[in-house]
């Protein structure tokens, strides 16, 4: 049985449009300008006319580095050199890993001891110390927490920031900047730093959009939350292939942010979400790992009715090995 956060104090939103066109940039000839795909065959299957943001092609392989890029350098030179940490399954790790290798500071990266060998090896190879702990017994963010207070560190945490949300919202700012106006805004969603921050810039640039979230059935913390209207906590990570999504309760900040922004939240089964990324592989040629996949498994299995508009949908990322890829998409649920 999931619980109920205790109430809160109303929260107005942790950032506004101005944060994300400030983010833009910083980041502008940093981050890559990641391209916007269409199919065919996707438009035939949706009914809709399908724009696909492709964060498989942002640097680290994810839309995490514009957080984490835009975080860091806003921090003050002398406290920046002391270093960052953070706790993350994988994208975040690499993203904060990339942009302090990019700022000649020193990385420590909480990770689960079963994240993905490929997010490992990569955030490795960035420079940054990994600590790993166990997802399903111990606190990642106090651990985090410890280690930054040990080395006078700055914690950059992987959602719940109002300069990583402004970043992660450059990339919905693109999209739009670059196909017009949307109709309809699909977004993957596990802690909401992606959903917070392209929900703000997706209003900013047009009030009149329809915005979703997209999580797995089996971590569905932010649809019971926007059922109950208060932030709900699942008794434990969830298990789910979306390893990015495996998050137990809304953001404190992403929550009050996200909320008056979009219409509502869908959930995806597993096997919806190996469909999105067999569709992806075979017909567009394109690896996007299970998390990235989620917002067009919302839109392909009609969970989010798409027909007769212009849809604009996240590829989060595609940070997932041959192996782990090949096992995931040939494994269904029982």
């Amino acid at each position: 049985m999931a619980m109920i956060e205790q109430p809160e104090a109303p929260a107005a939103p942790a950032i506004s449009f101005d944060d994300v066109l400030t983010a833009a940039e910083r980041l502008r000839g940093v981050a890559n300008r990641t391209p916007v795909l269409t199919s065919h065959t996707l438009n035939d299957l949706t009914g809709a006319e399908v724009f696909l943001k492709a964060e498989t092609f942002q640097r680290i392989g994810a839309f995490k580095f514009r957080g984490a890029y835009n975080a860091i350098s806003a921090l003050d030179p002398d406290v920046r050199a002391r270093g960052v940490v953070t706790n993350s399954s994988g994208n975040h790790a690499q993203a904060v890993a990339l942009s302090a290798r990019l700022f000649g500071i020193p990385a420590t990266i909480v990770m689960p001891t079963d994240a993905p060998p490929a997010k490992i090896a990569a955030t490795r190879g960035y420079g940054a110390e990994i600590v790993f702990y166990d997802r399903y017994t111990e606190d990642r963010a106090a651990i985090a927490d410890r280690v930054a207070q040990e080395r006078g560190a700055t914690m950059i945490p992987p959602y719940d920031h109002p300069l990583v949300m402004a970043g992660n919202g450059t990339s919905a700012l693109e999209l739009i900047d670059e196909v017009g106006d949307l109709d309809l805004l699909l977004v993957c969603l596990g802690g909401g730093g992606l959903l917070a921050g392209s929900a703000t810039a997706a209003k900013g640039r047009n009030p009149d959009i329809e915005i979703w979230g997209v999580e797995p059935a089996a971590g569905d913390d932010w649809a019971q939350s926007f059922a109950k209207g208060e932030r709900v906590r699942l008794p434990q990570v969830p298990r789910t292939i979306a390893d990015g999504q495996q998050t137990e309760a809304p953001g404190k900040l992403t929550w009050p942010t996200v909320r008056p922004l979009v219409a509502g939240i869908a959930t995806v089964t597993d096997d919806e979400i190996r469909d999105a990324m067999r569709f992806l592989f075979e017909r567009m040629k394109l690896v996007v790992e299970p998390s990235g996949a989620s917002a067009l498994a919302a839109l392909m299995s009609g969970k989010v009715d798409g027909r007769g508009k212009r849809v604009g949908v996240t590829l989060s990322g595609g940070n997932i090995g041959v192996d782990g890829f090949c096992q995931i998409i040939n494994q269904r649920d029982a």
